[in-house]
């Protein structure tokens, strides 16, 4: 790995690495960013919308912070812990467990004082008008031995620096996004969670309740809260705000709809705690953006 120090600002993200040592495979040189400069290139990346990959070993003063990442990111903690901003707020990642962060919604994380952090990370790019990896049975947060996806990307950076030879290159490749789709797509999904959600999903503007809802599931409400914290790293409730998030988000983006109605097709009554709720989800207001 590569020592390398810096503090920079992308696009309003911004960055604060000193201390970070780190290995990338990119899919092309089009991020002007400084610290991915000398890291190789592998273009068969572009098969599944990946921008990047990596492994990097971390203590403070390291922090991230992305306002508008145009793609999903999974990250896997190795060893230590650190921190993850998720559904508002700070939830701690550490060693056997994985986060994957949805698209279009601001991105954080940071080291934790006295405390080293190592984590490997796969990040898409995605367009708005493309569906995500990310669905409503996706965890957010949840248990993942990341040891196979770090051998994939050692593996995949060796082949680009040297041997540069496509077929072997496939095949890490390969490897890798199907190690973030064990995590994204969870063969062993609880079927009631399945479909409850999907239920759900079809009709956000309706007054859900824990109890409504553990009645679809035929679970009491305190079950269904073990499960969804089980499966999806969130509570019910939590889990249905992420849900009506996403589709506010794809209405603020493809249709011209005033806020109120969008707030009122998501489940929400009241156009200003809406706003609040995005805010505080997504990063920034619904009036911020279009």
């Amino acid at each position: 790995m590569k020592s390398k120090i810096q503090n920079a600002a992308w696009n309003q993200d911004e960055h604060e690495i000193r201390g970070a040592s780190w290995c990338v495979v990119r899919a092309d040189d089009s991020d002007p960013r400084e610290w991915l400069q000398e890291e190789p290139v592998c273009v068969l990346l572009k098969m599944h919308h990946i921008a990047h990959v990596g492994v990097m070993e971390a203590r403070t003063p390291f922090r991230v912070s992305r306002v508008n990442p145009s793609g999903t990111y999974m990250m896997a903690c190795l060893e230590g812990q650190g921190q993850v901003w998720v559904d508002g707020r700070w939830e701690a990642l550490r060693a056997g467990q994985a986060c994957l962060l949805p698209p279009f919604v601001m991105n954080r994380f940071r080291c934790l004082p006295r405390q080293s952090w190592k984590f490997c990370w796969v990040r898409y790019t995605e367009s708005r008008e493309q569906a995500p990896i990310i669905s409503s049975s996706t965890p957010v947060l949840g248990a993942y031995d990341a040891e196979a996806l770090e051998h994939a990307i050692h593996g995949l950076r060796a082949e680009a620096q040297t041997m540069h030879q496509p077929q072997t290159q496939e095949t890490w490749v390969n490897l890798l996004h199907q190690y973030v789709l064990r995590f994204a797509q969870p063969q062993h999904a609880d079927d009631r969670l399945v479909a409850l959600w999907n239920r759900v999903e079809k009709n956000l503007a309706h007054p859900w309740s824990l109890q409504e809802m553990a009645v679809l599931a035929h679970v009491s409400g305190e079950h269904l809260r073990r499960l969804c914290r089980r499966h999806l790293g969130r509570s019910p409730l939590q889990h249905l705000t992420f849900l009506r998030m996403q589709r506010a988000q794809h209405w603020l983006s493809h249709t011209r709809e005033k806020i109120q109605t969008v707030a009122h097709a998501v489940g929400y009554e009241n156009a200003f705690t809406f706003s609040t709720s995005y805010k505080k989800w997504i990063g920034w207001r619904p009036s911020e953006h279009r």
